[in-house]
């Protein structure tokens, strides 16, 4: 390992508090952690497999861990990622992350969404599947942080904590229905941020309202209107999707409803055509924005936040098995769901122009390609 980004790793590792009792310190929380990161990025699904892949490449790991005491056991694994504490996991890996990656210009897009672990639920002990909550840089393909939850209706109240873990200054923060919050507006414009929120029934009257104004827009053809318009197409999956973007400033016949909203000066509309064998279906999505009018920008942002679908939630379940893993332990659950997060976000930048699984099959094979990977090698 002769890198300076690898050595800035365990540097930021070193900072984790640890969590184990000064007489059960028989490995360096380092090393236990920098195998558990190579380990996720390659493949594995939990401690077992770590422990495994680990001693397929002991030689390799001892060329840049101490290994004081040999590989730490699958059960040491375990223990360490059972009580390592979520938020200091994340932080320590989002430090490393921003030092290793130059940061984005302004108008960076961060789009906040939650993904739930199907099978992460516990009925000896009461508890649903567990709910993760995300921030993905959606430009640089990097999860920023993310915040663990028992239910989905508890992003409203996890947002704002993953937002104050963030830098969302001259960014652009996309959240659907269930963060389109007043609270949540503010506080990303007061963090320097602009938002594009999906308006949908939670805010009824807004809601309609906006609708209405759209309509009548439409049926004047626009003419007339300081209203903009973007079309894009796109080809994938068999599927041709069409997608018209519409783009107004906040219109005065709607600010007495929108009173609260901290920095809405934008409404927009977003209908998206898609073809498939032969078959159109439709759909229509309504946002609310602190951004100017710039009908691009507000395309851009859309865009951005459903790609955390295919670029996070969908390499999750397909490459990683996410979906699968059937850990139970709600804080080993949630540090292994951090570590698919930050090994997706490795994966990405890497330059070769393999899929990600085969990148992944690749890392795993060649420890070479691997450390390529761990070095933030980016194009």
């Amino acid at each position: 390992m002769k890198t300076a980004s690898l050595s800035s790793l365990l540097k930021h590792l070193e900072s984790l508090p640890d969590p184990r009792h000064q007489r059960n310190r028989k490995h360096l929380l380092v090393d236990v952690v920098a195998i558990a990161v190579c380990g996720v990025l390659v493949g594995c699904d939990g401690p077992t497999a770590i422990r495994l892949w680990a001693e397929q490449r002991e030689d390799w790991l001892r060329g840049f861990l101490a290994l004081p005491a040999g590989l730490p056991s699958k059960d040491c694994l375990r223990r360490v990622l059972s009580r390592l504490k979520p938020d200091a996991f994340a932080k320590c890996f989002a430090q490393w992350v921003a030092e290793g990656l130059a940061r984005d210009g302004e108008g960076r897009l961060i789009a906040i969404d939650g993904k739930t672990l199907r099978r992460s639920h516990d009925k000896k002990n009461a508890l649903g599947p567990l709910h993760v909550v995300s921030a993905w840089a959606s430009e640089a393909g990097f999860s920023l942080g993310q915040l663990a939850t028992d239910e989905k209706s508890n992003e409203i109240t996890a947002i704002p904590e993953l937002l104050d873990a963030i830098d969302l200054e001259d960014a652009v923060v996309t959240i659907d229905a269930m963060g389109c919050q007043k609270e949540i507006a503010e506080k990303i414009v007061k963090e320097k941020g602009d938002y594009v929120l999906a308006l949908k029934g939670n805010h009824e009257k807004l809601h309609v309202a906006v609708i209405e104004h759209f309509v009548a827009l439409h049926e004047r053809s626009l003419e007339g209107t300081d209203c903009r318009r973007r079309q894009t197409q796109g080809r994938g999956h068999g599927r041709v999707e069409r997608r018209e973007y519409y783009q107004t400033p906040l219109p005065d016949s709607i600010k007495p409803l929108a009173a609260g909203w901290k920095g809405l000066k934008t409404i927009g509309q977003v209908v998206s055509i898609t073809e498939r064998d032969g078959k159109e279906t439709s759909e229509v999505r309504y946002y609310l924005s602190s951004l100017s009018p710039g009908v691009k920008r507000f395309a851009e942002a859309v865009r951005g936040h459903w790609a955390i679908e295919n670029s996070l939630h969908w390499v999750l379940d397909v490459t990683f098995r996410e979906d699968e893993s059937r850990s139970r332990d709600r804080r080993l659950a949630e540090n292994l769901a951090a570590l698919r997060r930050l090994a997706i976000g490795l994966l990405k930048q890497h330059p070769s122009k393999h899929s990600l699984k085969s990148k992944q099959r690749i890392a795993g094979w060649n420890v070479d390609f691997l450390t390529q990977v761990l070095a933030l090698q980016t194009t």
